[in-house]
């Protein structure tokens, strides 16, 4: 009965692990993240990669986190604050205070708080807590000593002892919540099926870790949070956002009926992407690791010249060096799908951290007028639905369509419910047909959508070539007259116009009929600036949110939306690309402008304090 007494019911949780880069906290978290979703809860995750490679082990530079946020009911974000830090040694802890609150409960390896470790960690005391003002409740467990003492008949050095603490402070943080175990194990049994020594090493450590805190019971309260909503029936994954990128291409080429081909080079944080298609060969999956980023992109344009659903993923340095690719898929008219994971920038900038950066060099960055359609996905699972999306727009209009992630949903994950392929639209593109032979030319198009025919090589009576070189409206020969140039540019811009008609309005949420203030957000801060439209409303302030998927064209009803309220606020992670914009397709209008350009997500408590101030300013 007194040990039922000191299990505290929640309705969400903030559970940050952090250590050295090689201390496995990445695995840690996501093995919580999954058995978390296993039982019936929410999550949403972020993986806090450090910049370098391999930094000198116990520096501020090479500590790595992962935050996951559990809930009884649906979260939105990973969460501001942690209520509890896995600090594995001095440098975590130093690097990772900032997302304490004085409830947090630490969890440290004692073994790792030597001298040395803190002046590593450019401690000028040998007391870390008090020169970081902590007072909070510690867990301190010497667990290097136990996970070598544990494993010592096991056959494993030292070192490769040692490589399993991750697991003592994860058996841990299970006791903390009351999680079984058993789930747990499985999932390394998994991982390490081809190495059983290496599995039943991890497993006795992870035990040892649960049990240190039963036995010991920590002298802290222990947690429980309940599945407290009735998910949809049918199969969940816990599914980050570079893998359901990679299944809404599969499926889209599936229900095209066409092959998948994937021309990229390796560049964080997009490089997942090639990684999973690679093992999707069964499914008629084609990947190509070129040896730069130009010439995956232009295999990718004649796999799309051959009749495949071609794509390419890279980050904005990528992005960059593809866009003279970019320019010849859009005048040869060719459809191609271009993943874009935005990282901090300019140049190499902050390969593992996040940004909204090249919201312009999608829509504007090529040389000449170089329309196409840019969309942004939300959220880790609606990856899934942006890549279908984007898929479908390019086959049936013929275009090329950057899509953009970021690096925080594309490292992210949430629980995602597997989807039926016949739940999603057909995708029809436009093939000639035996009827277009006689006098059929590459560039004849249809005149409602402006959008061309397309030709499969092979197909007979339809031999043809494309180029770079400008067209002639009428004959398809290559055309140099002024009006012919003049024509042709305001087609391929209509084309991209008339594709508002076939994406869905916007949508508006909250208090959409009289809100005070509108949100406007784009992309990857859905779940955050949707919690601060929550807590605002929760203290009876009248707010809208209106988040753009869509951003080349802008959906119908753009205009509409942003004139009916009095005042409207664009949040997003750079200095004013999408709000730069609006101004532009909305004459006239006034926007107040929320910007931040750190590498990390948005705090909602501090969107909250400035959505606030705009409200009250007069």
């Amino acid at each position: 009965m007194a040990d039922e007494m000191t299990i505290k019911d929640l309705e969400r949780v903030v559970v940050r692990f952090s250590g050295d880069s090689g201390d496995g906290m990445q695995l840690a978290g996501s093995i919580f993240s999954n058995l978390s979703a296993v039982l019936g809860n929410d999550i949403s995750t972020f993986p806090d990669f450090p910049a370098e490679i391999r930094a000198p082990q116990g520096t501020l530079s090479g500590v790595s986190g992962f935050q996951v946020h559990i809930g009884a009911k649906k979260v939105f974000t990973p969460g501001d604050k942690c209520d509890v830090l896995v600090a594995m040694n001095p440098a975590a802890l130093k690097t990772n205070v900032k997302f304490l609150t004085p409830q947090s409960v630490i969890i440290i390896d004692t073994d790792t708080f030597a001298k040395k470790d803190l002046e590593k960690a450019q401690y000028t005391t040998e007391n870390p807590f008090a020169e970081l003002n902590i007072h909070n409740q510690v867990i301190e467990a010497p667990i290097s000593s136990i996970c070598k003492e544990s494993l010592k008949d096991s056959g494993l050095d030292n070192k490769a002892a040692l490589r399993c603490k991750n697991m003592f402070a994860l058996g841990l943080v299970c006791w903390l919540f009351n999680r079984p175990l058993e789930h747990a194990m499985h999932m390394l049994q998994n991982k390490f099926s081809k190495k059983p020594s290496i599995a039943e090493a991890n497993i006795k450590v992870l035990t040892d870790g649960y049990n240190y805190g039963h036995n010991t019971h920590a002298s802290v309260s222990t947690y429980r949070v309940e599945p407290k909503e009735n998910k949809a029936k049918g199969f969940y994954t816990d599914v980050n956002g570079n893998l359901a990128t990679s299944y809404g291409l599969v499926a889209a080429a599936e229900k095209a009926g066409i092959p998948l081909f994937l021309g990229s080079y390796p560049i964080t944080p997009a490089t997942d992407i090639l990684h999973n298609l690679s093992k999707l060969k069964e499914l008629g999956v084609i990947t190509v690791q070129c040896e730069d980023e130009i010439s995956g992109c232009c295999s990718a344009i004649g796999a799309s010249f051959a009749g495949c659903l071609a794509a390419t993923s890279t980050s904005g340095p990528g992005v960059c060096l593809k866009s003279e690719a970019i320019n010849l898929a859009v005048i040869a008219e060719l459809p191609l799908v271009v993943v874009n994971v935005q990282r901090g920038g300019p140049s190499t900038g902050l390969p593992t951290k996040s940004e909204q950066t090249d919201l312009m060099q999608a829509v504007y960055g090529r040389n000449g007028e170089s329309p196409l359609v840019v969309i942004a996905a939300t959220s880790p699972t609606n990856c899934f639905d942006s890549a279908y999306m984007a898929s479908k727009i390019a086959l049936e209009h013929m275009t090329p369509v950057i899509l953009l992630t970021d690096g925080f949903i594309a490292n992210g994950s949430a629980a995602w419910k597997i989807p039926s392929l016949k739940e999603y639209p057909a995708i029809n593109p436009p093939y000639v047909t035996p009827e277009m032979q006689e006098g059929w030319k590459p560039y004849q198009r249809d005149l409602e959508t402006m959008v061309r025919s397309w030709a499969i090589p092979g197909t007979e009576g339809f031999q043809h070539r494309l180029g770079g070189l400008e067209k002639d409206y009428d004959t398809s020969a290559i055309s140099t007259d002024a009006s012919n140039h003049q024509k042709m540019t305001l087609t391929r811009q209509a084309k991209i116009d008339y594709i508002a008609n076939c994406i869905p309005e916007q949508e508006v949420l909250g208090d959409k009929d009289d809100a005070e203030l509108l949100i406007v957000g784009w992309g990857g801060t859905y779940g955050h600036l949707y919690s601060a439209l929550e807590t605002m409303q929760k203290q009876g302030k009248k707010v809208a949110l209106a988040h753009f998927q869509y951003i080349n064209p802008l959906p119908k009803n753009t205009v509409e939306i942003l004139k009916k309220y009095k005042k409207v606020v664009v949040a997003e992670q750079n200095m004013g690309q999408f709000a730069t914009l609006l101004r532009a397709k909305v004459p006239g209008l006034n926007v107040y402008q929320f910007n931040r350009v750190k590498g990390q997500p948005f705090n909602v408590l501090r969107l909250v304090e400035e959505f606030t101030k705009i409200m009250e300013e007069k």
